[in-house]
């Protein structure tokens, strides 16, 4: 019954952001943004008898992330990156301890289209970063290592939980880019929903892929 509870106001407050920025009510949307982490947070410790701590870390790092991007100025999008950059390293300890086994050919296909992605979009925004380029490169890069090390996990086990963790990297990817490409090179008013939208589906991916490891450790 909690569990039900919980996905509901995850999903109830996730709509109600994106019904804000379609209709530009800033007020729902200072209201319903930081509460969507709180209720995947809230529907993952209502999911699971053990907790895992780092995943845990990670969403409030989320959270705080999505706080300071609300708001307008370098300082509180610096701050905003800082926060997510935590998640994605702590997104990525996880990954990387559920590898047991690294192949080099692997390790190559992993690398080509994570690297692919990661020259593409610091090729695209370098002359509109100024002073961000290097916060921006160093985020590009660790997300780009999400990635990498999400699809070698997939490549050695073609588990279900390693497919969700594969997905989420990228939608997260497919998020973060557009955040970018929409604050430095294209502003668009619908990027807004595309970049929450994707957000909020990456980290549902992530969700159910700690619920299937959390089931496996608990058989």
């Amino acid at each position: 019954m909690v569990k039900k509870i919980a996905l509901f106001a995850f999903i109830l407050v996730s709509f109600l952001d994106l019904i804000g920025l379609i209709f530009n009510i800033e007020s729902l949307l200072y209201v319903s943004k930081p509460f969507i982490m709180l209720a995947l947070l809230f529907l993952y410790t209502s999911s699971v008898s053990d907790t895992n701590k780092w995943y845990s870390t990670a969403l409030i790092f989320s959270l705080f992330g999505d706080v300071f991007l609300m708001y307008p100025g370098q300082l509180p999008f610096k701050i905003g990156l800082i926060s997510f950059l935590i998640a994605h390293i702590l997104f990525i300890k996880i990954v990387t301890h559920r590898i047991t086994k690294v192949l080099f050919l692997n390790i190559l296909t992993a690398i080509i289209p994570f690297g692919i992605f990661l020259s593409l979009f610091i090729f695209t925004l370098k002359n509109t970063l100024g002073d961000l380029l290097l916060p921006v490169l160093i985020y590009g890069f660790t997300i780009s290592m999400f990635g990498v090390v999400s699809l070698i996990n997939y490549l050695e086990t073609k588990s279900a939980k390693s497919i969700w963790m594969l997905i989420g990297a990228v939608v997260f990817m497919i998020s973060d880019a557009l955040l970018a490409i929409n604050k430095f090179y294209l502003p668009k008013e619908i990027f807004g929903v595309l970049i929450m939208g994707t957000y909020i589906i990456a980290q549902y991916l992530i969700y159910r892929s700690m619920i299937l490891d959390s089931e496996k450790s608990s058989n």
